[in-house]
């Protein structure tokens, strides 16, 4: 971190916009952190959404950006908004009504509880440029014209591709620029439902805790959109700890399958920082966490590096495609395993582990192919959440 100041008590200001073209239309959001005091950007969102109306592609930026604090330890929020309609909502002043924006507002103030305070100021337009051209961004993305997959049919084309709920059958070509041979084993990454800790936010590795009751519903919601691949997927497996195995079992039971367990999918042994907040860690062993934050190769007092889960989980990879090669696996497991096999599917350096967020109960998809080709058709989709 650039900062001396440690970034849990780090107060910030936050700017988030989104539109739709059409509203309802093709739509996107942005998001963008700063620091109160120098005005530095601390960190952007943006992303294109879909379908969606001015006011969903709003909450999704609040929601982005206030994510976006949570993950570098901010404690207070100043939210700008240019929507009304948003900054009295979550001031308390204005009712939700519209069905689409409940789980929305709800989701919003469930990661708000996390910080001391959030207040939320609207804004003219003129002076939320920043989350406003990260939104066109997105939407600008969204709009671009596709390139062609030389050889696959239109059924398997990247945008249709986009909804994980009904993934092609498992002989279908990779998108990208080359073209792996053979049939992929397709691993659908789904992260587990709520506990306690993350509600309060504490680090959760080796501690065995149970789903909480909204858990249960997430768990439920997740298995109801597997629902509609039975007969699709070959396995569901699972981390040992019980809020992954409690996961997997209500997938599993639609899908009329066993879980199975393997010990490779089990989280970070977070070690002496078990159970403690970002700045509960941070003001525990404050050299050793800034460490932490930027090197793979550190691992918390007690506990596991980056560096050995990215082993162990590689491993734990490699069996599962010896085991189901060319099927579709339903793997349920917690972020650092999930981000791990991203990771290596994407071919990418560490540093995906501290840019990429995994919501609770999320779904990923990564495939991988018999002659070392991989692809990532899918990242972080909550969609089924909010059914």
């Amino acid at each position: 971190m650039s900062s001396t100041e440690p970034a849990a008590h780090r107060r910030v200001i936050l700017e988030a916009d989104g539109g739709s073209r059409g509203n309802p239309g093709p739509a996107g959001f942005g998001a963008v952190v700063r620091d109160s005091t120098t005005g530095a950007v601390l960190a952007e969102r943006d992303e294109y959404i879909g379908e969606a109306t001015n006011n969903v592609a709003e909450y999704q930026g609040l929601i982005a950006g206030l994510e976006a604090a949570a993950g570098i330890g901010a404690r207070i929020v100043e939210a700008r908004l240019d929507s009304k309609l948003i900054v009295e909502q979550m001031s308390g002043r204005w009712k939700v009504k519209h069905p689409d924006m409940i789980p929305l507002s709800r989701r919003a103030r469930e990661i708000a509880a996390g910080f001391e305070s959030v207040s939320y100021t609207w804004i003219p337009r003129a002076e939320n440029k920043h989350a406003d051209a990260l939104a066109n961004r997105a939407m600008d993305r969204g709009a671009a014209p596709r390139e062609p997959r030389t050889g696959t049919a239109p059924s398997s084309a990247p945008e249709q591709a986009a909804e994980p709920a009904d993934p092609a059958p498992a002989s279908a070509p990779a998108a990208g620029w080359t073209r792996p041979t053979g049939d992929p084993t397709r691993l659908l990454l789904l992260r587990h439902g709520q506990t306690r800790l993350s509600v309060e936010r504490r680090y959760s590795g080796r501690g065995d805790h149970p789903l909480t009751e909204e858990g249960e519903r997430q768990a439920a919601a997740a298995a109801q959109r597997m629902a509609r691949q039975r007969g699709r997927i070959a396995a569901v497996v699972s981390s040992p700890l019980q809020r992954s195995r409690a996961t997997a079992a209500a997938a599993a039971d639609v899908l009329g399958l066993e879980v199975q367990v393997h010990e490779g999918l089990i989280e970070t042994d977070f070690g002496a920082w078990e159970g403690l907040t970002f700045a509960e860690a941070s003001q525990r062993d404050p050299v050793l966490f800034e460490r932490w934050l930027s090197d793979t190769s550190v691992a918390p007092p007690g506990g596991e590096s980056f560096d050995v889960v990215h082993r162990r989980v590689r491993r734990a990879r490699d069996e599962l495609i010896a085991a189901h090669g060319g099927a579709n696996v339903l793997v349920v497991s917690h972020v650092t395993p999930i981000k791990t096999m991203l990771r290596m599917a994407l071919d990418a350096g560490p540093s995906l582990l501290y840019r990429l967020h995994l919501d609770l109960v999320s779904l990923s998809i990564a495939e991988f192919y018999p002659d070392g080709g991989a692809s990532v058709r899918l990242v972080n989709d909550t969609s089924h959440a909010w059914s």
